[in-house]
């Protein structure tokens, strides 16, 4: 259940602070997506991500309204997606490609970074007091939402960030043509998402990826679940 839903079946102020939690770790997570497909893209040679004020850490350049309020409501949507001019890259295809894999990758760096800053404070004792465990579970929910943002758009379906590795390898002239019919593609993507077709093999590798990252850090896997719910074991200190 999103995050706005929630808060609307519970009306308090445990409901409303995980909104809020939940509206930040969303800004955040969507901001790092786009600003890291803009940097690459600008890396490749283009610049009109930066000429349209794209190269920012201001959400506001990033955040698309409609597709914010279903991330929050429903827990799928989307972002202003970074405008990209393959006409500046060398090689179009392979350029394409790696611009479109840092969204992802800033992603799951995040979370990387999320779990592995979560793992020194547990084994510090930082999560026995009330600001350490504050810190605790807002990286956790940033890890999470991290890695699921991060593996969703590596679904090699059109517009997903990993349809343009998997139509790298594809001649030009059929490559091409499935660019010019994505935003109908890209339709049957956000009906086959709100029906939850890809909630159980997405939530299986989230977890997988999740455990790994657990296992590598050092986290128990238990204490990264119990961070997620931060805010309601906020009340036992």
């Amino acid at each position: 259940m999103g995050a706005l839903s929630n808060f609307a079946a519970h009306m308090d102020w445990l409901g409303m602070l995980s909104f809020l939690v939940t509206m930040v770790v969303v800004v955040l997570c969507l901001t790092f997506h786009e600003l890291s497909h803009g940097l690459a893209a600008y890396a490749m040679g283009d610049p009109t991500a930066k000429t349209q004020g794209r190269l920012s850490l201001n959400p506001i350049r990033h955040i698309d309204l409609m597709g914010f309020l279903c991330m929050l409501v429903a827990g799928v949507g989307w972002a202003k997606p970074v405008p990209v001019d393959m006409r500046y890259f060398r090689h179009p295809k392979r350029d394409m490609a790696i611009t479109a894999l840092a969204g992802p990758g800033a992603n799951l760096f995040t979370a990387v970074i999320s779990v592995a800053i979560c793992s020194g404070l547990y084994h510090m004792g930082a999560v026995r007091n009330v600001v350490g465990w504050c810190i605790f579970g807002f990286l956790c929910n940033l890890a999470l939402l991290s890695v699921g943002l991060g593996l969703f758009n590596l679904l090699p379906i059109p517009p997903m960030d990993g349809s343009r590795v998997l139509f790298a390898l594809l001649p030009d002239r059929m490559y091409y043509t499935v660019m010019r019919y994505e935003r109908y593609i890209m339709l049957l993507v956000l009906v086959l998402m709100f029906t939850g077709v890809f909630s159980t093999p997405l939530s299986f590798c989230i977890q997988g990826v999740l455990s790994l990252l657990c296992s590598a850090t050092g986290l128990p896997m238990e204490m990264l679940a119990l961070g997620s719910n931060f805010l309601e074991l906020l009340f036992l200190f």
